[in-house]
């Protein structure tokens, strides 16, 4: 309820037709909003949300392909994934971030192996540690397991309504932001994965 009052207040406080603009300059506030909101966020922002920000009935989709292509040519860029968008770093400047800032927290440190079962998850998700085991030919440690939930690469995914049915895993949006995929639809070619060792024969 509270969060509902918050936002009835917002609607309340921001003059979100701009009426008093020129289109022009209209527009751009809009963008800018949009902007500031993705900047803030640490988490893609649905579709519905940017449509808080902005005229009733004005296009989200308009407003970001603008955006977009007013940061070309700096280092941030405006990406989609799952419903929604964020805005990141662009790859090339990745170096320089690591070299001076505090971003320790946000470097996943994976190694081959973690990657390996990160795969076998998104390929084949919802699955059971037990069906890691038939992929791998051997355990997956609970300690594994562990970290990718602590970092939210995975998360616990449908289980069956029998008792004692075992848990599955499924891959989050924190995985696909990660690995810079707007869907699953968007994952490498199986094959190819398998010819770079990444991923085992089903």
């Amino acid at each position: 309820m509270g969060s509902d009052m918050a936002k009835d207040r917002a609607d309340t406080e921001m003059d979100r037709e701009l009426e008093d603009l020129p289109p022009e300059l209209r527009w751009r506030e809009w963008m800018r909003r949009i902007e500031a909101v993705l900047f803030a966020s640490a988490a893609p922002v649905p579709r519905e949300d940017l449509a808080r920000v902005v005229g009733q009935g004005v296009s989200v989709d308009l407003l970001i392909a603008d955006l977009g292509a007013d940061l070309e040519g700096r280092a941030f860029e405006v990406v989609t994934v799952a419903d929604g968008w964020f805005m990141r770093t662009r790859p090339a400047y990745a170096p320089a971030v690591r070299a001076a800032a505090n971003v320790g927290g946000q470097v996943l440190d994976l190694n081959e192996f973690d990657v390996a079962v990160l795969a076998a998850i998104a390929y084949h998700q919802p699955i059971t540690r037990d069906g890691l085991k038939d992929i791998f030919g051997k355990e997956i440690s609970r300690d594994l397991i562990g970290r990718l939930h602590a970092r939210t690469l995975i998360a616990t995914g449908p289980r069956s309504p029998r008792r004692g049915a075992p848990y599955t895993f499924v891959t989050t949006e924190t995985f696909l932001m990660a690995f810079g995929l707007k869907t699953l639809r968007d994952l490498p070619d199986r094959e190819q994965l398998m010819d770079s060792g990444l991923c085992a024969e089903p």
